[in-house]
Formats: C-alpha cells, structure tokens, sequence
C-alpha cells in the first residue's frame, strides 16, 4: 500500500473518520447512518485511520457506492496526520466527523486553517473511552470543541464534570437500528428457554455473570439454554470457567457471528450483563426483534429498557436479582411475549434509522452546518 490516502480529490461534502472498520458497535452505527442519508446529496466519505482489507465493513461501506480512504497502519500517528489534513485539504469537506474517540484529535488538527467544521464522538462512558491513552484520552475529550455523545449518562459526566477538559459543545444521538432487517420474530410457546447473550468476550461484557448465574438456575432445575454469541480474548477462560462450575451441558459459546436476527428469532430472551456501556446495539435490536431483555443498570440502558414492561434492570452486583429475572421469564413464556410485544412498539417509535439521519444532522446544523 502507498505511504499516505491513495486516491484523494473526490467530491465529499460529509468525511468521516473512523479508527478500524471491524465487526463492532460504533462501525455498525456508522453503515446504518450512511446507509440512511441521502448519499446523492451529501456525498460522504470515510477516512480509516488504521486500514486493514479483510475488515467486514469495509465491503458493506463500498457496496453504498461510498469511497474509503485507506490510511497504512504501519505509518506512525504524525505520518497518518499529515496525509489526512493532505486530503482535507484536497477534497474541502464541510464536515469532518470523528466516528471513533481516539480519531477526535486528528479530526479537530486536520480542519485547522480550513472552513471544515469538525465533530468528535463519545460512544461508551467518558472513562472507557479515555482509556485510549492518558494525554489522548484527555485531549480527545475536549477537542473537537463540539461531540456527538451516544448516551445521556456520558453526556452527563461531562456537563456535571466540567471543567478545561470537555467540549464546549454536546449533542446526544442515541444509536439506531435497522428496523426491516431486526423485524417481529413469533416466539415459541413451549419447550426449552434459550437465553441469549451476544457481545464481545472482554472483561467488562462480564459473561462470568451470567455463567454463575446459569449456575443457580440449573441447580433450580429450569429447562433452559444458554448460548454466548462472540469473539474475544476470554474464550478459553469463560470456557474453563463453565466447566468448573459444571454447566457446559447448559452453555455454549459460539463465537463471532454475522446474522444477529436469526439468532434473536431462535431466542426465548436477551441476557446483558456488561459493567460498562453506552448505549448497546444488542440490546435495542432484541427489542425490535420483540424480545424480552435482562440487563445491568450501565449506561443508557435504564432509558433504552422500561423496567417492568419491556424487560428487567438488575444492579450490577446483584446475582440474586439476575437469577430472580432470568427464572422468571425462563417459567413464564407469555411475560417474555408480553414484553417483546412491548419492545418492539417502543422501537418502532424511538430507535429507527431515520431518526438516528435526523439527529445527527440536527447536531450538525447546531454546530454551524447549514446544510
């Protein structure tokens, strides 16, 4: 691959500039949000800082019709920001918008000096994301000097934190789904409860809860399934870990997995057990899928689920409470269909793909973007 952005010079009115384009939440929001814009009008672009072929949405975002910007990962981070101010520089965007928190900085230094108006992100809590690197962590939380914050609870942080290390500037745009590919999936009446949990195998995710969990329930003597729907460097020690606590006859773990509909089609209901989040793809499509959830009380969660309605909130430390959740829908098939219901009325009216355009643009317009 050439030294720097091959290719530059295309028309581009929006540039986004994201750190990798594998299979993760903040990639998915990012097809979904240039998969709902009118791409004729606003001619987007997508910049990624650490380029590599074989990453997932790399095909999804050319097959829009939408031109990448490839930045060599072997080129050390001044190199990379001088080819991406080159190409700023080239292509005149109006908009430079960071999709990733450790690109904020890079974003803001590359539209000094242009009439570009730059965007940074906060896609999880504020002390997730500044885990990135101390200096960059701080520095990325306050430039650019306007951020598009993903959940109210960061959101939140920031404005009660105050302080020289904030953006001026927070817009909150909640996540978005695809509400023709995560449609109403019928539940079954009977049989086997299968307990879904889909997410990446880092320690935050905390799967070891709901292993525990599984624990409990199968000493109760529930008629269920686990099955852990993932990739990630925890795999062999969640793997030894059912098998200590003796519940592998009642666990599997998948791995990675592409067709997240199918698997909420073939689930009794979602299990989240995470320490930290901000505002989870997984559990808004269960929703939407019109499937009951269990989650811990991170981030959004507590205004994405309606505790009660569309699922249950438990503390994270609770086990006592995750158990209590997890048996009671396990033994009652019509709450889960009563909360599914619930679920998928309360996407269809908050979580669409057209509202997630809209907001973004409105954060934009509020920024100085005229459109």
């Amino acid at each position: 691959m050439n030294k720097g952005i091959s290719n530059p010079g295309q028309a581009c009115r929006l540039l986004y500039v994201v750190g990798q384009l594998r299979p993760g939440g903040l990639e998915r929001q990012l097809h979904l949000l240039l998969q709902g814009m009118d791409r004729e009008r606003y001619l987007p672009a997508v910049v990624v800082w650490s380029f590599r072929e074989e990453e997932i949405y790399v095909r999804l975002i050319r097959d829009l019709g939408i031109s990448l910007y490839p930045i060599d990962p072997g080129m050390s981070p001044f190199a990379k920001l001088i080819a991406f101010r080159h190409l700023v520089a080239q292509i005149k965007p109006e908009v430079v918008h960071s999709y990733s928190f450790h690109t904020n900085l890079p974003a803001w230094s590359a539209t000094l000096g242009t009439s570009a108006l730059a965007i940074g992100a906060v896609r999880s809590s504020l002390e997730c994301e500044k885990s990135c690197g101390l200096m960059l962590g701080i520095l990325s939380a306050r430039w650019p000097r306007t951020q598009i914050y993903n959940n109210l609870a960061a959101a939140q942080t920031a404005r009660n934190h105050g302080g020289l290390f904030v953006p001026r500037r927070i817009s909150v745009v909640r996540n978005g789904i695809d509400l023709k590919q995560f449609q109403k999936f019928p539940l079954t009446s009977n049989g086997r409860a299968r307990i879904l949990g889909i997410g990446s195998l880092f320690e935050l995710k905390r799967w070891d809860r709901l292993l525990k969990a599984a624990l409990d329930l199968k000493t109760m003597g529930l008629d269920f399934e686990v099955e852990i729907v993932g990739g990630g460097p925890l795999r062999d020690s969640l793997q030894q870990l059912a098998q200590d606590l003796g519940v592998m006859d009642v666990v599997k773990f998948t791995g990675h997995a592409d067709d997240v509909p199918s698997l909420l089609a073939s689930s009794t209901f979602l299990v989240h057990t995470s320490d930290i989040e901000g505002c989870p793809n997984v559990v808004m499509e269960a929703m939407a899928c019109a499937r009951a959830v269990v989650a811990t009380n991170v981030g959004d969660i507590p205004l994405i689920v309606d505790n009660g309605k569309t699922g249950f909130i438990v503390g994270c430390a609770d086990h006592a409470q995750l158990v209590e959740c997890l048996a009671t829908l396990i033994a009652n098939r019509d709450l889960c269909n009563k909360m599914g219901e619930a679920g998928r009325t309360k996407a269809e009216q908050e979580f669409g793909m057209a509202r997630l355009v809209q907001e973004t643009f409105d954060a934009y317009k509020q920024a100085g973007w005229t459109g």
